[in-house]
């Protein structure tokens, strides 16, 4: 039987620890969690810790952690997604998945038909949304590294920057996917709902970005991902 998993925002070892107020009140008044409850907690390292409730109060939740173990391994391939901007859950699902299917950091991208527009109180908002998005998704599927959300920022910024040895752009006129050499890093554009224009394929394939298709079908910008992801965790991956 599985333990309850809970990311800690802060270095793990074995002994007792004092959980954070919010995650204590969880815990405690949502999971209603008590006295000898056993679960297990990550802190991003790489490690699992086992361990059980020994104090618990509506603010305050002390556990003791007693096993280390080794936690599930990362995927050999690294991938950096870089995803257009789009409204509400369909942002949130993408992020939801990417985090299932592996991926190691994700990029928020401002496109030419992106509807998105954030200022910086909101866009920090919203990061710290999608980063609590991958953290729930890592408690859910055993991953021990939670990914790197940054900051939403221009296509124009991402594609001129990002370093991989093998740079994909989603474009429906295309070889497969599966015909490019296996590479060790991977780096993933894909267009918010509108799709990406002419001109910013153009742009990508001018920073090294090689046009990919999926079948021939034309997915969704949450779908795309998914399926983009779980292609490549299987071809080159850990699937």
């Amino acid at each position: 039987m599985s333990l309850p998993r809970f990311f800690v925002a802060a270095p793990l070892a074995l002994g007792v620890h004092d959980l954070p107020e919010a995650q204590a009140h969880y815990l405690s008044r949502v999971l209603r969690m008590g006295v000898g409850a056993a679960l297990q907690l990550f802190d991003g390292s790489g490690y699992e810790y086992r361990g059980e409730l020994t104090s618990v109060s509506k603010k305050a939740v002390q556990v003791q952690l007693h096993e280390r173990l080794d936690g599930l391994p990362e995927s050999s391939l690294r991938i950096h997604l870089g995803q257009g901007l789009s409204r509400g859950e369909r942002m949130d699902w993408a992020i939801q998945k990417a985090t299932e299917l592996g991926v190691a950091e994700i990029t928020p991208l401002f496109t030419e038909r992106c509807e998105v527009r954030l200022n910086d109180e909101r866009a920090q908002k919203r990061l710290e949304h999608w980063q609590q998005i991958a953290i729930s998704a890592c408690e859910q599927c055993g991953r021990t590294r939670v990914p790197v959300i940054h900051p939403p920022q221009s296509l124009k910024e991402w594609q001129a920057s990002v370093q991989a040895d093998l740079k994909l752009v989603l474009h429906p006129v295309a070889q497969p996917l599966t015909e490019h050499k296996a590479p060790s890093t991977l780096a993933f554009l894909i267009g918010p709902e509108g799709g990406l224009t002419e001109n910013e394929v153009n742009q990508a394939e001018q920073h090294d970005f090689q046009p990919a298709r999926l079948g021939p079908r034309v997915l969704r910008t949450e779908t795309a991902p998914i399926v983009a992801l779980s292609v490549a965790q299987h071809v080159w991956g850990d699937f």
